[in-house]
């Protein structure tokens, strides 16, 4: 049992570590702009929350999501940094913007006096509405991703990654906005996970 649920805190971390990479393709980003932005910032709460909750909710202690928030920002760090040994810029999706969403999850749980189905409502919209505006915040802080692209030209892009046109504004300019709706409905439902998660674990 204790096997799995290490085994599960690792997949879910290195799997939130290769989401956060994809969502630095500068190139990416740059052709669909918005559409990826609202994306990925949704993919990225959805993978925090999960994980997050499991682990807050098996070890009982408040304080343990924004440990897990620290382990996805630390993988990160690592994963880019080899990233930039390969030729890519460092600046892109560096920033800990899971911290203060995975701050919020556990001051749901720990000011409901631990209570599970407050922590899904409360802590799900809580990180479904906040991570795509630290999302953005982090965007403002790094390098501009155009002028980036043409800084670090890459020759080729996979067929499934290779635009069909662009997409500003097909999300009506309002990334932030769509993210956090969507992302508050999702949290929930990805917040219940992490808890059933942990039920399945430990009935065996």
């Amino acid at each position: 049992r204790r096997c799995t649920h290490y085994l599960f805190i690792v997949v879910v971390a290195v799997n939130s570590t290769l989401l956060t990479i994809n969502a630095g393709d500068y190139i990416f980003y740059t052709d669909w702009a918005w559409t990826s932005f609202t994306v990925f910032s949704i993919s990225q709460t959805l993978m925090l929350i999960v994980g997050a909750t499991y682990y807050l909710t098996f070890t009982g202690v408040p304080g343990t999501a924004t440990y897990y928030g620290l382990i996805m920002t630390v993988y990160t760090w690592v994963a880019k940094g080899a990233w930039f040994a390969l030729g890519y810029p460092y600046d892109f999706i560096v920033t800990p913007i899971w911290l203060p969403s995975a701050m919020l999850l556990d001051l749901a749980y720990w000011a409901t006096k631990k209570n599970k189905h407050s922590l899904i409502l409360f802590g799900g919209v809580l990180v479904g509405m906040s991570l795509p505006l630290f999302n953005m915040v982090n965007l403002i802080t790094v390098a501009d991703p155009l002028e980036t692209a043409f800084k670090y030209p890459r020759p080729t892009l996979p067929p499934y990654m290779t635009p069909i046109e662009p997409q500003v504004g097909k999300f009506y300019n309002s990334p932030v906005a769509l993210g956090a709706g969507a992302g508050a409905v999702l949290g929930c439902t990805f917040a219940a996970l992490g808890c059933k998660l942990n039920t399945w674990t430990y009935r065996w």
